[in-house]
């Protein structure tokens, strides 16, 4: 039962977990320049709004950028790469669709 308090707890602090770019780039091992380069082609996306601002990513995008990184290493390309990234996270969309419609099913 405590598991579950704790894991509660890390998907709370991940929801909240902003970093900037050079951060992500200290945790991932990806130059700031190719952080951006990859958000220009739109496979990742910043929080920042505004032209200028300092680039900040959420705890989704810090994981596509691992998942990349894993991708060109093994030999993707990046458009493969990308590709391959969209992929998965409309399976895991479609996933996390089936747990909540069969845990609002439960309710009723």
């Amino acid at each position: 039962m405590s598991d579950n308090k704790n894991l509660s707890f890390d998907f709370k602090f991940l929801e909240k977990l902003i970093i900037g770019i050079g951060e992500v780039s200290q945790i991932t091992g990806i130059p700031c320049r190719q952080i951006r380069y990859w958000e220009d082609k739109g496979i990742i996306k910043s929080l920042t709004e505004e032209e200028g601002k300092n680039r900040r990513y959420n705890y989704e995008n810090i994981k596509k950028i691992l998942l990349i990184k894993e991708l060109l290493e093994e030999g993707y390309t990046l458009d493969a790469s990308a590709k391959k990234l969209e992929s998965r996270m409309q399976m895991i969309e479609s996933a996390l669709k089936k747990l909540n419609f069969d845990e609002e099913s439960d309710e009723k």
